[in-house]
């Protein structure tokens, strides 16, 4: 079963983490972030809305078309100023017109069966030469070898019928650039990313992580019995002793609407 993401029982899923510091070294390099305006679609519960402010944007808008993950980016990010949250969908956000120099969408896309009406909402929201930047895992990314910090490669290993799920929703490359290009956007560009999933302190808290789907939609697609087995393949090769660091690689498109 898809996870739900109106569920109360899922408000803090996409919550509770940080950006890592691969991410906001790269979104520093070609983003430009201080003192932008920065619209943040599909924020969940607000992860990278306040790192976009950390790294000096002048304002974010947060939107996700769930009430119950804007409720939890709101909560969670009370006290910050100039960083907001509202409900709305990828194809149309309620943004105000040609106000933010950049959109980010970041595991969105693949939720999306058509791409092009989310683009042209990106393109309208943007200033002229503003910049949109989806960061997306594409089935190159998906299909990383498998190792102590890939995690995810274990997942079909134990379960290979899963990859056939990650197939049927991972937009390749050409479809998104050419999408993007139809959209009106120029300056194509793609960037690899490996980024820090996660620092779990031993191997029962990964498990438990696991066990909770935190922050997984792909593993609400598992029964219990499924999840019991994708949990002891992860576990037979994680080290026994000490911390396990989680990363997955990601494709960032990077594209500007025109002045």
């Amino acid at each position: 079963m898809a996870i739900d993401f109106h569920a109360p029982r899922n408000a803090d899923t996409y919550a509770k983490r940080e950006a890592p510091e691969e991410w906001a070294s790269t979104m520093i390099q070609i983003a430009e972030p201080e003192g932008a305006r920065v619209a943040d679609i599909g924020c969940g519960g607000g992860v990278y809305s306040r790192a976009w402010k950390a790294l000096g944007a002048e304002a974010v808008e947060g939107v996700d078309f769930s009430q119950v993950m804007v409720a939890t980016a709101r909560k969670t990010s009370a006290g910050l100023d100039n960083i907001c949250f509202r409900q709305g969908r990828a194809e149309e956000t309620g943004l105000e017109s040609g106000t933010f120099d950049i959109v980010f969408e970041r595991a969105l896309i693949h939720h999306l069966k058509d791409l092009m009406p989310a683009f042209h909402e990106a393109w309208r929201v943007l200033k002229p030469g503003g910049l949109f930047l989806i960061q997306h895992r594409t089935m190159e990314d998906v299909l990383q070898p498998a190792s102590v910090e890939h995690l995810r490669g274990y997942f079909f290993k134990a379960l290979p019928h899963l990859l056939q799920k990650e197939v049927s929703r991972r937009q390749d490359r050409d479809t998104v650039q050419s999408s993007l290009k139809a959209a009106g956007f120029e300056e194509l560009a793609c960037h690899a990313l490996w980024e820090t999933r996660k620092i779990y302190s031993c191997r029962e808290a990964l498990a438990e992580d696991l066990l909770n789907r935190t922050g997984r939609s792909l593993l609400h697609e598992l029964d219990d019995t499924d999840l019991e087995t994708l949990i002891a393949e992860v576990l037979s090769h994680a080290p026994q002793e000490g911390k396990i660091r989680e990363r997955d690689r990601w494709t960032l498109f990077m594209a500007r609407k025109p002045e």
